[in-house]
């Protein structure tokens, strides 16, 4: 997996030039422009780009995702972004000189325009998804690109609480981000999560955000060591990932009963019962059915850990 460093970027940011009012250019991060257009503005503006102070007065070429752009030459040049065609200019010390710098010229589109890179998945619940294990301070986050946009790749994640940033990893796919926050498990949240993924299809930027508390994204993980006892008995343990006290970070287990053959999300339901131990007596006459536990956060009420069962057929069970 390949580290990404996050910086919060604040409101003081560089700005280059544009024509007209048109579209507002900003520097998002070094060597990267980011033209923000309008809805119903002109599709075309002129954009300034510099190769840097230290080549004024030398012989300056440009280049355009690595093809020579005749006419344009100097250290400050002004180039024609039509539609949504930024790219990338790179500028050189003569036609077949050394490589001085580059700008990458990016255009976002408002708030109004639908976005088209990553989809909601579930429709209705955001693109972006987190969860977390527990309280420690370590979380997930992922996202699914569109049919279309599969190559689309992710240019920048700022993660921060409070103004302060938190530290992540991009993993190889660039689809999900591994956060951990250095904070005690008992502190109470006063101020929550705010999350930025700037990702980039060709020439086109879209920025998605999200903002949460732990306490909102905490799923335990499947409980662990489901077995059938004597008696009816089925038994389980904590997560070994869940906090300890217990007192203190407590669970309540969901115990769920459904038909053979069905699974534990079915609604043909024979019993339905919450309890705080990690074990339960079923006391149903069927001696074939499918036992379910999952366990839910006893004070925030958050997410449900996914099913654990037991298959029961006849007194022998087959647990998972």
């Amino acid at each position: 997996m390949r580290a990404l460093f996050l910086v919060v970027l604040y409101a003081g940011l560089c700005y280059a030039s544009s024509d007209s009012d048109q579209g507002e250019v900003e520097t998002l991060m070094d060597n990267v422009l980011v033209l923000k257009r309008s809805k119903g503005v002109s599709r075309e503006v002129n954009v300034t780009v510099s190769c840097g102070g230290a080549y004024e007065n030398q012989a300056v070429v440009w280049k355009k995702d690595g093809e020579i752009v005749p006419g344009l030459l100097g250290n400050d040049i002004k180039v024609l972004v039509k539609e949504l065609a930024g790219g990338n200019y790179s500028c050189h010390l003569g036609q077949n000189g050394e490589y001085l710098n580059h700008t990458v010229i990016l255009v976002q589109l408002d708030q109004e325009n639908k976005t088209v890179i990553l989809e909601e998945n579930p429709p209705g619940k955001g693109e972006i998804h987190c969860e977390a294990a527990n309280y420690n301070g370590s979380f997930n986050c992922s996202w699914t690109r569109t049919q279309y946009r599969t190559n689309a790749a992710v240019l920048l994640v700022k993660v921060e609480r409070n103004s302060e940033r938190i530290s992540c990893e991009l993993d190889a796919n660039g689809s999900e981000i591994h956060c951990q926050e250095n904070r005690c498990p008992f502190e109470e949240e006063q101020n929550s999560i705010s999350l930025t993924i700037y990702i980039h299809n060709f020439s086109l930027l879209e920025a998605y955000g999200k903002s949460f508390y732990l306490r909102d994204i905490v799923r335990p993980e499947t409980l662990p060591n489901l077995q059938l006892g004597d008696e009816k008995v089925f038994s389980w343990s904590y997560p070994e990932s869940w906090e300890v006290p217990r007192t203190f970070f407590g669970l309540d287990f969901q115990v769920k009963i459904v038909k053979k053959y069905h699974t534990c999300d079915s609604e043909e339901i024979i019993m339905l019962n919450t309890t705080q131990d990690t074990n339960y007596q079923v006391m149903v006459k069927s001696n074939k059915f499918v036992f379910c536990v999952r366990a839910q956060d006893k004070y925030t009420k958050g997410q449900f850990s996914s099913w654990s069962q037991c298959k029961v057929d006849k007194g022998n069970s087959d647990c998972s």
